[in-house]
């Protein structure tokens, strides 16, 4: 997947309205700043697209599929032609089916309850604890960390080639890694799987709010993804993708919905016709304005222009990487190089500085709110830092104490909604810091490093 870094024409690439741009949060130094969001990887906020989208549908809000008043048909609309605008954005195939979820976590564990007996499921130890966790009733064969992208592709190839007995075999790969950002050869590795007669499911949380997701086109079965990373508000995710194991499989809840007829037997039991659309496993009253979100969130990236996003991305990328080069104590974490394309996700550690250390002093002297820790992807950081993947560790702050090295690295995560001043102060205090260290005095408290609020803190 390659992405332009072109001139940017300023009037063209200028950030996504989000909401929260104009919060402002205290400094422990003193006064109060306008809030530096830059943890676009854990939650970005709401497009402010979506906001007004869902605010104009909610004097409307009515139950779905089961109503036959005006506002309950509307809303089924509304539900429905979601799902269709969300399978247009995905490039979904004529048959494929768009299953709404509560989030990346619970899609997979949907697949994970529909894989075929004795499916055997390869996944990278690089993944994101959502797709490295799920497979716990399947046959788990774990990958170890590749240094370059025609590394994974040959090891899952020798892996596939080697399985036994030949079966039903699932893939699950990232598009885009959660701690690096950087870009995986997602249509090679379909290509792979597909050689070898497995499937192979994408995880999309951190690829699809920063690039296009062609489910045709890069071949892949399904793709997951969560609305919360996506620019919508929390609760929702898609499970997109062949229907087939979805349809054959148990309902991944049982209730209404899920269920077209039931019946008492003469016997006492109860028999079950389940539907074999998308329904089967969307059991309950759906998250109809999660869903109307995300669909939202779909449209305005759309009709931004995901080339001229895209771009703007790219040359914030550029400037966050430049600048962070310019700072000899800082190591930018990578899997496959310095050249690997990437998205708005970039992991580091400080030597000299406790990363928790580094994150509380960003927050607090310069409101700027960034990411510390293992990022729910343990292995894959462990093996980044030089250490054994298999050692303890946790995400949020260890108990080292500040200014002590702790087994855990701090990530910078940006997008759509990413203004240019967000970045320079960014970097301007990561220098300030390094060169200057902190101004105040921090201690850890409920495995936290926070500012220390006691006489005599400052210490400058």
């Amino acid at each position: 997947m390659s992405v332009s870094t072109a001139a940017l024409d300023p009037s063209v690439c200028a950030p996504l309205p989000v909401l929260g741009q104009d919060v402002t949060v205290p400094l422990v130094t003193g006064g109060e700043v306008t809030y530096a969001a830059l943890d676009y990887a854990a939650s970005a906020p709401a497009l402010q697209r979506v906001w007004d989208d869902v605010a104009a549908y909610a004097p409307y809000y009515g139950s779905v599929h089961r109503g036959a008043g005006y506002l309950s048909q509307l809303s089924t609309d509304l539900f429905e032609n979601s799902r269709r605008t969300v399978a247009e954005f995905l490039g979904c195939r004529a048959d494929d089916q768009v299953v709404f979820t509560r989030s990346t976590t619970d899609s997979l564990n949907l697949l994970a309850a529909a894989l075929p007996a004795d499916c055997q499921v390869f996944v990278y130890e690089t993944e994101h604890h959502a797709s490295l966790l799920p497979w716990r009733d399947a046959r788990v064969t774990y990958l170890n960390a590749p240094r370059t992208p025609g590394q994974a592709v040959e090891t899952l190839e020798r892996a596939l080639a080697d399985r036994n007995p030949y079966g039903p075999a699932l893939v699950c790969v990232t598009g885009a890694s959660n701690v690096t950002g950087e870009l995986w050869p997602v249509k090679e590795l379909a290509a792979a799987a597909h050689a070898h007669g497995a499937r192979i499911v994408l995880d999309a949380a951190q690829l699809a709010p920063h690039h296009p997701v062609d489910i045709a086109g890069l071949d892949v079965d399904w793709v997951a993804f969560s609305g919360h990373k996506l620019y919508a508000p929390f609760g929702s995710g898609v499970l997109a993708g062949r229907a087939d194991w979805l349809r054959e499989a148990e309902p991944y809840l049982a209730g209404g919905g899920a269920s077209r007829k039931v019946a008492r037997r003469a016997d006492g039991g109860v028999d079950v016709d389940w539907h074999t659309t998308a329904a089967r496993h969307e059991a309950g009253s759906p998250n109809v304005i999660g869903v109307y979100s995300i669909a939202s969130a779909c449209k305005a990236l759309t009709e931004a222009g995901f080339d001229t996003l895209v771009a703007r991305e790219q040359e914030l990328v550029r400037r966050v990487r430049e600048g962070l080069a310019e700072v000899p104590e800082v190591q930018v974490l990578s899997l496959f190089g310095d050249d690997a394309p990437r998205v708005g996700v970039i992991s580091f550690v400080v030597r000299g500085w406790n990363s928790s250390h580094f994150a509380a002093a960003l927050s607090a002297e310069y409101g700027i709110g960034v990411r510390d820790g293992l990022f729910c992807a343990h292995p894959l950081v462990r093996t980044l830092l030089g250490s054994d993947p298999q050692d303890p560790g946790e995400c949020g702050a260890p108990e080292a104490e500040p200014g002590e090295r702790s087994l855990n690295a701090i990530r910078v995560s940006f997008g759509a909604g990413t203004p240019d001043e967000h970045i320079e102060r960014f970097l301007r205090a990561v220098s300030e810091l390094v060169r200057e260290g902190a101004q105040w005095k921090y201690r850890t408290e409920d495995g936290r490093c926070v500012p220390d609020r006691g006489e005599g803190a400052r210490t400058v």
